[in-house]
């Protein structure tokens, strides 16, 4: 059984072009200083079943083309691709927002056609991985679920979040030369309304000319560079 924390009726944002809900599975194994969704990374009840899950996706049938599926981090739990499966047989598109840790789940909603989009994460360069993350992480999985992505044949993006403590113009520079050749990369500003670690609320994000600068900057490496 997938654990949900969270869901949102329609979003016109969350997937590019569609009228989408939003499923926030519970828990992930990264911890990430900026994480604007702590309550998703240590969670605690009460939480939605699958069946209250379902029966909400009904009620706004005709009124989505899809479902986002985010979090925490999804490809945690074991059964999301049995949960996946209701969810299509209902005739939705499926996004998915990942961390790209788990690339065996990856390979396998991508094998069962089971995901429509995905969106990963790029956190940093890989040698700076476990500082972000504050976890030790193993960056041979985060490239096999790059190049899985590079490759799947979907609609994809990657996607950075970035603040001045964390991620460099050098960093970003890294970034785009290991996904050289990608459909599309996000620039994500930092907000520090809420975060995992309280210290970055006080952290100041990077201003419009600077991004605006890093988009220009990395088009050489993307078909297409975009800042949200």
């Amino acid at each position: 059984m997938v654990i949900i924390k969270g869901f949102i009726e329609s979003s016109f944002i969350d997937y590019p072009g569609k009228i989408a809900c939003v499923i926030f599975t519970a828990g992930c194994n990264f911890y990430c200083h900026y994480c604007h969704n702590p309550e998703l990374v240590t969670p605690e009840p009460p939480f939605l079943s699958e069946d209250q899950v379902l029966k909400k996706i009904d009620n706004k049938r005709d009124w989505i083309d899809g479902i986002v599926i985010s979090g925490g981090e999804p490809t945690m739990h074991k059964d999301l691709p049995k949960f996946i499966e209701k969810v299509k047989e209902k005739g939705l598109m499926i996004k998915l927002d990942t961390n790209g840790s788990n690339p065996d789940m990856l390979k396998e909603l991508l094998d069962k056609k089971l995901i429509d989009y995905v969106a990963m994460d790029i956190k940093a360069p890989l040698e700076k991985y476990d500082k972000i993350t504050q976890e030790k992480c193993n960056v041979d999985d985060i490239r096999k679920s790059i190049d899985l992505i590079q490759h799947s044949g979907i609609p994809y993006e990657f996607r950075t979040t970035i603040l001045p403590s964390l991620v460099s113009e050098h960093d970003l520079i890294k970034i785009g030369q290991v996904l050289e050749g990608s459909e599309l990369f996000v620039i994500q500003q930092f907000r520090n309304e809420v975060t995992l670690d309280e210290s970055y609320k006080t952290q100041p994000g990077y201003l419009k000319p600077q991004i605006d600068h890093f988009v220009r900057m990395l088009k050489p490496y993307f078909k297409k560079v975009i800042s949200r």
